[in-house]
């Protein structure tokens, strides 16, 4: 791999030395106002334009210089910004999932909801892995914690990330960004934007991104690197505006092309394994394991295309009517190594999958809003949602108990592939088709009893209506078409066998439909302009699944998976302080779900598989804070911190035995208790030129990776920071950036005891530089 020069290294390093010592660059969000004190944020957390510090919701602003300054590109770097959210990495981004307050859906199923909603531009995505795109040309991010169903309604039981694009601007502006990142990473993204005509504007983007990755595949001695990717996309949006009326269209296209992402093996699977894997320094590095030794390389590639048409108009003289409608289009090809060896040998058998989703999702949201200066003002809408899911999935075994072949230098006797009567080859293809429908009308009022009291109430109704069919045969031996089963196949088709309760075909077929009522309350309490407390109670909703994946079989997996509840109760502050130079924000919270929707996972024929199941009840309580101050001009310090103990309260109970589950107390995946973030940012105009500083720390506690707390991941700390430099105007700027300072080595997720682990592209330092242009 080519590194950088010394020098480039040195400066680097420097780089992060003054970064701590002058802690920070300024970003929008936090930049002193022309008084000195911090800028406003306008969000639109409540459907309707507000001051971030007056909205009764905890909720992290996140604007585009901030994204900038902090080199978070995609919403897996959200969990630098945001401490209350965790990622869950999976194999491909269809697997892949945010979590919040310790609370979220991991599952593989394509009939089931994320408990963290993910809006763009109004638009609420199927699926999470629909969101992890590279965010170009973002305005700004919008983190809400805790149930936010009564105005975003679908799957946002947990919490809700919303995304604001940039638009079209009055005059000609454009800018430029190259990045260069060790081990050959690459980024180059460009924008312009500007008038068409009267009050008609346009903005275009269009970037491109590649990285070699972070692990080597030793396999057939080529050291070839993957868990890199591939991205390019362009968007376009066009703004119209006449006084009374307001329109945006937005046509975005997303390609994505990973070798992303290997599972190191990192504990010793015996000597003989041990040694057919051969990785350079043994297998037992834990999360220093750096190598593969994988026959198939695992890949995730993803295409995404959108239209999104939203209008806003002043209708009956003090009103405000709003219309979001969307079309998505979603393909997602999973390619993945599932045995984590070379070749298949005598006992051990090869595991393959190749996997393809398609999604296709269309929107329509009314809202009609009144004059929100007025003591009383309320919102109502209503919301029509349609999702086509489907899913081909294959997997391929290879497996022997005796072979032709000599015993290799490992100790190990591979599987003779040319010998059809000693080695099988087990396969099973299915396919799975969802179709998901969601009905809405809601409405939320608030009434201002006087200046420093203020009552809020929500309602909605929902109707969701799920169909699913799935089709798989038995596996089968690939060469006669005999049955056979091998790693994670089995001899039952979709429909299950008479046996057990099946109808014995190779379809199986379901249907659900459910109503439900949620809503808030909010009691607002402004004793001044710059002090605002609040106390809420929310019920949150997550609609009804299937666990449509390939193992599933009928009759346990076509019994509907039930909605998901949750009772949230929380008080906060929002504060400004020292005219306006110190902000301090703050909120307790108590969540308690029924029927929780989780993951679990189970051995099939020596193979890890997953199970969605209404697991019971879980409940998350804790705190967060945020600290924002502005000592002197330029100079901005940030802290924040999340307390989240997430645990299971009750876990369903086995069906068969009716015995209590072990997993009762014990606290929920991905679920750190304690996480917080130190930083700052600095810049100083130095005559001719400017300086910027910044530094971020990030800290995370332990955590475990599956339910049950298996999986543990040890607690980590990682130390960014960069400095830049640009002329007077900042049309120019160049930065030198540090990641992982003190080269902390972690994991994203461990399963199988560390057989399998996720290594992020962080988990080493690494340096880099950007630069930047602006026009206008």
């Amino acid at each position: 791999m080519i590194k950088h020069s010394a020098s480039v290294r040195a400066l680097a390093l420097s780089a992060s030395a003054l970064s701590l010592a002058f802690t920070g660059q300024a970003s929008a969000q936090e930049a002193a106002e022309q008084s000195g004190g911090i800028a406003e944020i306008v969000v639109t957390a409540q459907k309707v334009a507000e001051n971030v510090q007056d909205v009764p919701i905890a909720i992290t602003a996140i604007t585009a210089d901030r994204l900038e300054s902090s080199g978070v590109v995609s919403l897996e770097g959200l969990t630098q910004l945001v401490p209350s959210v965790t990622f869950r990495k999976g194999t491909t981004s269809a697997n892949s999932a945010i979590v919040m307050r310790g609370v979220g859906t991991i599952t593989f199923s394509v009939a089931a909801e994320p408990s963290v909603s993910t809006v763009v531009d109004g638009v609420v995505l199927s699926r999470s892995g629909q969101a992890f795109m590279d965010l170009v040309d973002i305005e700004r991010l919008e983190v809400m914690r805790g149930p936010q169903g009564t105005l975003f309604g679908k799957n946002a039981s947990a919490g809700l990330v919303s995304m604001i694009s940039k638009g079209g601007t009055d005059t000609l502006q454009g800018e430029v960004r190259a990045e260069y990142f060790e081990d050959e990473e690459y980024r180059l993204r460009a924008a312009v934007s500007g008038p068409l005509g009267e009050g008609l504007s346009a903005r275009v983007t269009g970037f491109y991104g590649s990285y070699d990755g972070n692990i080597t595949n030793v396999f057939g001695g080529r050291n070839n690197t993957v868990n890199g990717y591939e991205h390019y996309g362009a968007r376009g949006i066009i703004d119209y505006e006449n006084g009374t009326s307001k329109f945006r269209l937005i046509a975005d296209y997303f390609k994505a092309n990973d070798d992303c992402c290997a599972d190191v093996t990192t504990v010793s699977r015996g000597a003989t394994l041990d040694a057919e894997l051969g990785l350079p320094g043994g297998v037992a590095q834990g999360v220093n394991q750096r190598f593969v030794n994988h026959n198939i390389v695992t890949q995730t590639k993803d295409r995404q295309w959108s239209l999104t048409a939203t209008g806003d108009f002043d209708v009956f003289e003090s009103h405000s009517l709003s219309v979001v409608a969307g079309y998505r289009n979603w393909q997602n090809e999973e390619i993945r190594e599932g045995d984590f060896l070379p070749r298949a040998i005598v006992g051990t058998g090869e595991l393959h999958d190749n996997g393809e989703v398609r999604t296709q999702q269309l929107s329509l949201e009314v809202r009609l809003a009144s004059d929100q200066t007025q003591p009383f003002f309320y919102q109502v809408g209503a919301f029509v949602w349609g999702s086509d899911n489907q899913q081909d999935f294959t997997r391929r075994n290879i497996t022997c108990t005796t072979s032709t072949l000599p015993v290799a230098a490992s100790g190990a006797t591979p599987c003779n592939t040319a010998d059809t009567v000693n080695t099988l080859f087990p396969t099973a293809t299915s396919f799975s088709d969802v179709q998901s429908r969601n009905y809405a009308v809601f409405g939320q009022a608030t009434y201002r009893l006087s200046d420093m009291f203020a009552l809020t109430g929500g309602l909605r109704w929902t109707k969701d209506d799920l169909d699913y069919t799935h089709t798989r045969a038995p596996a089968v031996n690939a060469t006669n078409g005999l049955p056979a089963s091998g790693p994670g196949t089995n001899g039952n088709p979709a429909g299950g066998t008479l046996a057990t309760g099946g109808n014995g075909t190779n379809t199986s077929a379901g249907s659900s439909s459910n109503d439900n009522i949620s809503g808030r309350a909010v009691l607002q309490f402004t004793p001044s302009d710059d002090v605002m407390l609040y106390g809420s109670y929310t019920r949150g909703y997550k609609g009804p699944a299937f666990n449509v994946f390939f193992n599933h079989t009928a009759p346990t997996n076509a019994v509907p998976i039930d909605e998901e509840t949750s009772d949230a109760f929380e008080i906060g502050i929002k504060s400004q302080f020292l005219d306006n130079r110190v902000q301090f924000n703050a909120s307790a919270f108590t969540v308690t779900y029924n029927g929780f929707q989780a993951n679990n996972f189970v051995l099939l024929n020596g193979a890890v598989v997953s199970n969605l199941t209404n697991a019971g009840s879980v409940r998350s309580q804790g705190f967060e804070a945020d600290l924002l101050a502005v000592p002197m001009d330029g100079l901005t310090l940030r802290a924040s911190a999340a307390y989240a103990d997430a645990t299971v309260r009750r876990f369903n109970p086995n069906p068969s035995t009716n015995a209590p589950d072990a997993r009762n107390g014990t606290r929920l995946p991905l679920a750190p208790k304690f996480t917080y973030t130190l930083g700052g940012s600095y810049e100083r105009d130095l005559g001719g030129f400017k300086i910027y500083l910044d530094t971020d720390f990030r800290h995370v506690s332990k955590q475990f990776s599956d339910l049950g707390e298996a999986g543990p991941i040890d607690a980590y700390g990682i130390w960014n920071a960069g400095i830049g430099f640009s002329d007077a105007e900042d049309n120019y700027r160049l930065t030198f950036l540090a990641r992982n300072i003190t080269d902390k080595a972690y994991a994203l997720l461990n399963v199988s005891a560390g057989q399998r682990l996720q290594i992020p592209r962080d988990a080493d330092r690494y340096f880099g530089v950007s630069l930047r242009a602006k026009f206008k």
